[in-house]
């Protein structure tokens, strides 16, 4: 169904970042095979809600994977991971730097073995440079990216995201970079790569040119709440059922039909009014016409009314809402799957649409080592050697 058919990789990566991009090479056909501490598991299982005991976040972040309990540090288990590189097209990893090498598994052993190989590592700050050897997590990236520091009201303090921002940027951002190394692969002779990403990079890219503008005019970016510098009227604003809707403006014609809406019209002609960043300087202004027409309607009546004028709105949505949304549903951004443990589970669906190679969700996430017999067994390891590193807990 997908266009990495036939593509095997190795998810050697734990939490978020490596997870998502092995997730999103598995929903458009990638043989996953996931590699967990035989004792511990990913730290994935543990994080977010459960359900009578089962991590609902695994089902989604684990699936289209295979797994199997594997201990990496230990001699024998280094040589089965040997024996499953000499078979893949692909390893995720996110130990910090120098950990596969003490570990007798590094890049030029491991591409040695395997000269078509790519090696994904991802790190929070790279594998060179001064903060290398640090712990890196998206959250330390959300605060160095200049991310917080634009996030949260004018005179409130920065504000990080209630969610792993940096590390989802990041794991989409990988599987793209896979995807350039398996083509690239094909043009030159078969020869794989090293992908050195950083929880950074990504974050400070979707940022924006924070660090150009500062270069060129000596300007840092402030906080500024809802509001941009670069047009308005745009805000969040409070309708008369006690919800929200986001308004943008960054289009001049939006911005002319939403001030004929809410019955302001003559400031169209204001000079001030014909430039986004000029709008931006009077947002106080525009915040009370907009705010106070929006204020005395239903979120319906507010969307209705924008939609058919041709302005830009889109209601503040929390979860409940998402899934009752009728284009949500219809066009499938979210989909069910049957699930062992819960029956039909709602799950994002892949998430871009290719007319020829789909993708699709084959299965959920599994259990830790479901599918470590399987594995071992393509490998040719004897039944009796299975059950000894078993009894040894280098594999589960």
């Amino acid at each position: 169904m997908g266009p990495l058919n036939g593509v095997r990789v190795l998810d050697a990566s734990t939490i978020l970042a490596g997870p998502l991009a092995s997730q999103v090479l598995g929903d458009f056909g990638a043989d996953v095979i996931k590699i967990e501490h035989p004792i511990a598991g990913d730290g994935m299982r543990g994080h977010g809600p459960a359900k009578d005991g089962v991590p609902i976040w695994w089902k989604e972040i684990a699936r289209n994977k295979r797994t199997i309990g594997l201990s990496l540090s230990t001699p024998d288990g280094a040589d089965i991971f040997r024996a499953l590189v000499a078979q893949s097209d692909v390893v995720v990893e996110n130990f910090r730097p120098g950990t596969l090498e003490r570990w007798g598994v590094g890049p030029e052993v491991l591409q040695e073995l395997n000269p078509g190989l790519i090696l994904v590592r991802i790190t929070g700050f790279g594998q060179t440079g001064p903060y290398a050897s640090r712990a890196g997590f998206g959250t330390l990236a959300e605060a160095m990216s200049g991310f917080a520091h634009l996030t949260g009201q004018a005179d409130g303090p920065p504000t990080l995201p209630a969610f792993g921002l940096a590390d989802s940027i990041a794991g989409i951002a990988a599987s793209s970079a896979v995807s350039m190394a398996l083509f690239a692969r094909e043009r030159n002779g078969g020869r794989g790569q090293v992908i050195d990403l950083n929880l950074l990079d990504p974050i400070m890219t979707a940022v924006g040119p924070g660090p150009t503008v500062y270069q060129q005019t000596g300007e840092v970016g402030m906080r500024h709440g809802n509001r941009s510098t670069n047009n308005a009227p745009r805000n969040a604003y409070r309708t008369s059922d006690d919800h929200w809707v986001a308004v943008s403006t960054s289009a001049q014609a939006i911005a002319e039909r939403v001030m004929h809406l809410v019955g302001h019209p003559e400031v169209i002609d204001e000079p001030w009014f014909s430039a986004g960043s000029t709008r931006a300087a009077h947002a106080d202004l525009l915040d009370e016409m907009v705010g106070s027409w929006i204020a005395t309607r239903t979120r319906d009546e507010v969307v209705e009314q924008f939609t058919e004028a041709g302005a830009a709105v889109a209601p503040v949505y929390d979860a409940r809402d998402l899934v009752n949304d009728p284009h949500v549903r219809e066009t499938e951004m979210l989909v069910e799957v049957d699930d062992a443990d819960f029956g039909p589970l709602l799950q994002h669906n892949v998430m871009w649409r290719m007319s020829d190679t789909p993708g699709g969700i084959r299965f959920t996430g599994r259990d830790l080592g479901q599918d470590t017999d399987d594995i071992l067994a393509a490998l040719g390891l004897h039944e009796d050697d299975v059950a000894t590193l078993r009894a040894r807990d280098i594999i589960r």
